[in-house]
């Protein structure tokens, strides 16, 4: 299993960027993919994910309305529009392989994911 990010940068505070993970290895059928975030000095915490068998998806509250899930084959990308300082933080992408459907995606914690990108840097800054 491979997971690799790009599309990390300094952007000005109200800007856009979209990241991408480029996977290998599993599919997203039957498993929950997401991206999370992790400041300095702060937790690593999760951002947006998307449960494919029944299309659902969670967002954190400081993203709702903001960032969006999507995939595309083998890649799954974070579009992240009105950006904020306090967005800056290396961004990862992960993978929670699952042995069977328990129920719609309602959280996400970094326990739970088996596999991680090395990440990439957003920086938020005028």
């Amino acid at each position: 299993v491979q997971l690799v990010e790009s599309g990390g940068g300094l952007v000005q505070p109200g800007g856009s960027l979209r990241l991408s993970c480029t996977t290998s290895g599993f599919t997203f059928d039957g498993n929950i993919i997401g991206w999370f975030r992790q400041a300095p000095g702060k937790e690593r915490e999760a951002v947006a994910g998307f449960q494919k068998s029944d299309g659902t998806t969670y967002y954190a509250d400081s993203v709702k309305g903001r960032f969006t899930i999507s995939t595309d084959k083998k890649t799954m990308y974070l579009q992240m529009n009105s950006l904020r300082p306090e967005d800056t933080a290396v961004y990862y992408c992960a993978v929670e392989i699952l042995r069977a459907y328990r129920g719609s995606l309602l959280m996400m914690a970094p326990y739970e994911m088996n596999y991680w990108g090395p990440g990439t840097q957003v920086t938020v800054s005028s």
